[in-house]
């Protein structure tokens, strides 16, 4: 949605979509506002409660059923798992999504780790494609007055021309570019705790050929998830960026983490906004 500062300003139920790689602040931001009227739509919780919960627990109960004692239990429905994802602890949807590399070392074959790239790719669209149902039952289930969309740092990565224009036709999508120390701190968080990441298949197998080359590795079962993690991070991050700025050039708007740095409050944070539609309009 383009609009000018004058427009957001009036604009009486504002939605804004938080677009930006994983750390720059998207969250952090948006529960700051959902404590001030604003409806705080999380995609990788809608995608883990909605389009992964069977999956995500199929997961969880192949590896229960690894241990004999609780084997035992869930075939004589003892006991029970559930899923206990909220919009604060999504772990349950990153530990599905799992790493690449040795099964020794907690790795991934290459065949089921696509397997589960694919179905978080398909429940990231259909859960961004139910934004629009969402900021209707904000306000008249929920009534809150405004919506945040709280995307994952993979939607660029979907190739799907309709996810962008249901996005741009009911929210106003607002980049978050990560400022040149704030690049380096992001990488540096992903070596210290290297987490699952959502690659394009594309990206994947090119990558992963140079990683096998470079590392004299003849197998994907040779690779260590952690370390194959830290090395995909910057090439992922800094292939994200052209497509990022694609998407705000055509559809939206760019803030820098050090313009959101400043942000304290709603007030502040509609402020920022103004300001960025007043020099990018």
């Amino acid at each position: 949605m383009k609009l000018n500062a004058k427009e957001f300003k009036a604009w009486e139920n504002k939605c804004v979509t938080l677009l930006g790689m994983s750390g720059v602040g998207k969250t952090r931001l948006a529960i700051r506002l959902r404590k001030r009227n604003w409806f705080h739509y999380s995609g990788d919780y809608r995608i883990g409660t909605r389009y992964l919960d069977e999956p995500i627990l199929d997961h969880i109960k192949g590896q229960a059923m690894q241990v004999p004692f609780l084997k035992e239990l869930l075939r004589s429905d003892s006991i029970f798992i559930r899923n206990n994802i909220t919009v604060d602890n999504l772990q349950p949807v990153s530990s599905f999504l799992g790493k690449l590399g040795d099964p020794e070392r907690g790795g991934l074959g290459l065949k089921e780790f696509k397997h589960r790239q694919e179905l978080h790719r398909l429940g990231e669209i259909a859960a961004m494609k139910d934004v629009p149902e969402f900021i209707r039952k904000s306000h008249e289930v929920y009534g809150y007055r405004h919506f945040v969309n709280d995307a994952g740092g993979s939607l660029c990565e979907l190739d799907d021309p309709e996810v962008l224009k249901v996005l741009a036709e009911h929210t106003l999508i607002l980049y978050i570019k990560a400022a040149e120390k704030d690049e380096h701190e992001l990488i540096h968080r992903a070596e210290e705790d290297p987490k699952p990441l959502y690659y394009r298949e594309a990206f994947l197998d090119q990558q992963l050929e140079i990683y096998l080359r470079d590392q004299g590795l003849a197998y994907v079962a040779q690779v260590d998830p952690d370390e194959f993690v830290r090395w995909m991070f910057p090439r992922l991050f800094y292939s994200r960026i052209p497509r990022y700025e694609a998407i705000a050039r055509e559809h939206g708007y760019t803030v820098t983490t050090e313009e959101l740095s400043h942000v304290k409050d709603e007030a502040s944070f509609l402020r920022l906004v103004e300001k960025v539609l007043e020099r990018q309009s």
